[in-house]
């Protein structure tokens, strides 16, 4: 059986005044709303350890939100600073990729 292997990000840049742009190793490319990915933060703080359930509601996120920094973390990860001054979050790539599939734009290649 084999097993399909999640894509790397070769490419992490602003996209437009509301968008990031993430490419791929397998060549596709995602523009990805930032405030859709300052919603999914997987932190402890906007996610219960315990239950799973999202505690960070999506009205509270500041549709002019942008990131302020980006960096990589490791081989598997991007940890985000945001200009609402959050700072915890750490994306695995795994997740990334699936929130460009899931809440991003598929552009062409």
């Amino acid at each position: 059986m084999r097993v399909a292997m999640t894509p790397n990000p070769i490419l992490i840049q602003p996209h437009s005044s509301t968008e990031i742009l993430l490419g791929w190793n397998n060549n596709e490319r995602y523009a990805l709303p930032y405030s859709e990915l300052r919603f999914y933060c997987p932190c402890a703080g906007c996610v219960d350890e315990h239950t799973g359930q999202r505690t960070v509601e999506r009205s509270s996120i500041d549709p002019e939100i942008r990131p302020t920094g980006v960096n990589l973390v490791g081989r598997y990860a991007v940890a985000i600073t945001w200009s609402d001054r959050h700072d915890t979050g750490m994306y695995h790539y795994e997740r990334l990729w699936e929130l460009c599939q899931k809440q991003g734009r598929k552009l062409e290649s």
